[in-house]
C-alpha cells in the first residue's frame, strides 16, 4: 500500500463508507421527518423546507465527521511511517515566546520521537487563541495555527539563553525607532543583505554578540536564506528551540518539511555549541 500523502486523500473513501451506513440514513431521515412535521404544524410550506434543510445539514455534517476522521487516520499513518509516537492530549508549554502568546493554546495533533538521527523532539499541529468581547459582551475567539518543531537543547544554554530569528516586518525604516523601546532585546545585524531582507534577528541584552554571530556561520546564513519558506521563524530561550511556520502543514510532504527545518536549525546550534565549549580536562571524559 503506497504512503497516505494528504488527509484529504482519504475523505473521499471515509464519505462513502458513513453514506453507505443504513444507520447514518436512519438518522438523518428521523431527525429530517420529525422537524418537517413541527413545521407543517406552523405551514406546509415551512416543514417542507425543514425537512429539505434538515436533510442537507444531515449530509454536510456526515461529510464533516468524514473529513475529521480521514486526518486522524492520515496522522496515525504518518506518525507510524516515521516511528513516532502521535498524542492529541499533550501540551507544549510555555517554554519560548510564541508558545506564550494568546490567552489559551491548543494542541490539534503532536507527534514525538526521534525527529532525525540523534535529535528528538516534537512537531506539533498547534495554535494560540486570542479572546476579545463586543460592547454588548459577546465573546469571540481568534484562531492562529502553526506548525513547530519543539527540540530541547539544554547544552545551548551555557553559550546563548534567548534569541529569537522572525521573519521581516518590512518596515526598515522604523527599525532603529523601533529599538529604542526594546528593554531586554537588542538587534543583530548581519553583513548579509539577504539576511536582512528576509529576517529580524534579536538576542537577549546579556548574550554574547561573538557567538551570535558565530552561529550564524556563511553556510548557515546561505541555508537560512534559500531553504526554508517565506515565513518560517526560530526561537531558543533557556535550552528549547522552538522552529516554527504559520498554518497547519497537512501533508506528509509539509510535514516532512517542516522536521528538516527543525532539525537543521537544532543541528547548527549543537554544532556551534561543540566547536567553542572547552576541552574536557585531561583524565576527564567529554
Amino acid at each position: 500500500m503506497s504512503e497516505v500523502a494528504h488527509a484529504n486523500a482519504l475523505r473521499g473513501a471515509e464519505f462513502k463508507q458513513l453514506m453507505g451506513r443504513p444507520k447514518t440514513w436512519v438518522i438523518i431521515g428521523i431527525c429530517s421527518v420529525l422537524l418537517g412535521v413541527a413545521g407543517s404544524l406552523i405551514s406546509p410550506v415551512v416543514g417542507v423546507g425543514l425537512f429539505v434543510i434538515t436533510f442537507l445539514v444531515g449530509i454536510a455534517i456526515t461529510f464533516f465527521v468524514a473529513d475529521h476522521r480521514a486526518a486522524q487516520a492520515f496522522y496515525e499513518a504518518y506518525a507510524e511511517s516515521r516511528g513516532l509516537t502521535k498524542w492529541t492530549t499533550k501540551s507544549l508549554g510555555g517554554t519560548t515566546p510564541l508558545l506564550r502568546k494568546g490567552d489559551k493554546q491548543r494542541v490539534d495533533v503532536l507527534f514525538e520521537g526521534e525527529l532525525a538521527p540523534g535529535i528528538e523532539g516534537q512537531l506539533s499541529l498547534w495554535n494560540f487563541i486570542v479572546e476579545s468581547r463586543d460592547s454588548k459582551g459577546n465573546e469571540t475567539e481568534v484562531n492562529y495555527p502553526f506548525t513547530i518543531v519543539l527540540v530541547s537543547l539544554p547544552e545551548t544554554i551555557q553559550h546563548l539563553r534567548d534569541i529569537r530569528v522572525q521573519r521581516q516586518s518590512g518596515f526598515k525604516a522604523l527599525e532603529k525607532f523601533e529599538d529604542t523601546f526594546r528593554r531586554s532585546h537588542e538587534r543583530v545585524t548581519l553583513e548579509s543583505e539577504a539576511m536582512r531582507d528576509k529576517y529580524e534577528i534579536f538576542r537577549g541584552k546579556d548574550e554574547s554578540e561573538v557567538w551570535v554571530r558565530r552561529l550564524f556561520s556563511p553556510s548557515f546564513i546561505v541555508w537560512l536564506t534559500e531553504t526554508p519558506p517565506e515565513k518560517f521563524g526560530f526561537e531558543l530561550e533557556n535550552g528549547w528551540l522552538c522552529a516554527y511556520v504559520p498554518k497547519h502543514r497537512e501533508s506528509a510532504e509539509g510535514l516532512d518539511e517542516m522536521i528538516q527545518l527543525g532539525t537543521t536549525v537544532a543541528a547548527r546550534l549543537r554544532e556551534e555549541v561543540s566547536e567553542t565549549s572547552p576541552a574536557p580536562e585531561s583524565g576527564q571524559t567529554a
